[in-house]
Parts: structure tokens; sequence; C-alpha cells
């Protein structure tokens, strides 16, 4: 009367890779550029939010939401405070496309 053997199930645990596009770097410091005249404490508070968000892109890189008119491109919007990141999500990772505050022409 032997014991089946048990089978600890392990998630396997892929690492995704972020990147900015230099499109999306220019945009954080025109951001960071413009909220630093009035409030420096504001803008480095921002810039920060971008960043966690990416880090949790990592973890739920489908949690934005779809953007069609990129069809075939995985293109999404993640809104981070008053802000959009677009991002796409692809075979070699996830890649922050573009950033804008709400009320901006664009």
């Amino acid at each position: 009367m032997g014991r089946k053997p048990r089978h600890r199930q392990t998630a396997i645990h892929t690492v995704v890779r972020v990147s900015w596009t230099s499109q999306s770097l220019g945009d954080v410091a025109r951001l960071h550029a413009f909220l630093a005249e009035a409030n420096r404490p504001a803008a480095t508070k921002i810039v920060r939010s971008f960043t966690a968000a990416a880090r949790q892109l990592r973890e739920h890189p489908r949690s934005g939401e779809p953007l069609e008119e990129f069809a075939p491109r995985k293109v999404r919007r993640l809104i981070v405070g008053q802000y959009e990141m677009r991002y796409e999500v692809a075979e070699q990772g996830i890649f922050i496309l573009r950033l804008w505050h709400g009320n901006e022409d664009r």
C-alpha cells in the first residue's frame, strides 16, 4: 500500500521585459520639465507613477484598454492619474510608446 507521489505544481514565471521608446522617454522629460516649473515634488511624483505603472505591466500586461485602431498590433492604453500611457504588448516584451496629460492637444 504505497502512497502516490505528490507533485507540487509550480508556477512558471516568465520575466517580461519593459522597454521605453525614445519617444516615450522624451514625453517623460517634457512632462517633468513642464510640471517642475510650478511644482518640482509633483513632477518627481508623476515620474515615479509612470515607472511604477510600467513595472505593474510586467505582471499584468493586458491591464490597459485595447486600442483596436492599431490592430493587428497589440497597443493598449493605461490611465495613470491624469495621464495616458500607451504601450504595446509584443513577443519581445512590452514597449512604452507614448505618454501625455489628458488635457494636452495631441
